[in-house]
């Protein structure tokens, strides 16, 4: 037998582990904790954008990622928000009445489209639909993956 117990409720430790308040059935996504988000280079960088929801494997945590030059620093910036869009639109899918975290989403997706603009103006397309010179520059080097600056994670 796996589990001694079988009262064990699964749903219910996770869903306590992200704060959510069991006590007032009439409020269940209601959230103890008001600040329940961290800060997209953080959910970047651990997997996940909610301030309780992150345990670590066995002790061990993540490794925080350095960038290593200005074009770096702002592909990380625009990956950071990416993943905090897309992590914030799966809650969404399942919680599309929660006007605070849909309030973030829209934040984060705003800054990002700036951010994306801002790289491709400076340093070449990211994706196809940016074209903002005369001439088709999709194929030209270096790719923003490849590794330029000397940084083993981009």
């Amino acid at each position: 037998m796996l589990f001694e117990n079988n009262n064990y409720d699964f749903d219910y430790d996770i869903l306590s582990l992200a704060g959510f308040n069991f006590n007032r059935p009439e409020t269940f996504y209601e959230y103890e904790n008001k600040d329940v988000l961290v800060d997209p280079q953080e959910g970047f960088q651990r997997g996940n954008m909610w301030r309780k929801e992150y345990v670590p494997y066995k002790g061990m945590t993540y490794k925080k990622l350095n960038p290593t030059c200005d074009r770096e620093a702002l592909l990380f910036k625009i990956m950071e928000l990416d993943f905090a869009i897309n992590d914030l639109n799966l809650y969404l899918d399942l919680h599309p009445e929660d006007e605070r975290i849909y309030e973030y989403f829209k934040k984060y997706t705003k800054e990002c489209l700036e951010l994306k603009d801002k790289y491709a103006k400076t340093y070449g397309p990211l994706t196809l639909d940016q074209t903002n010179t005369n001439t088709y520059e999709w194929m030209k080097n270096p790719w923003p993956w490849d590794k330029t600056g000397g940084s083993m994670y981009v």
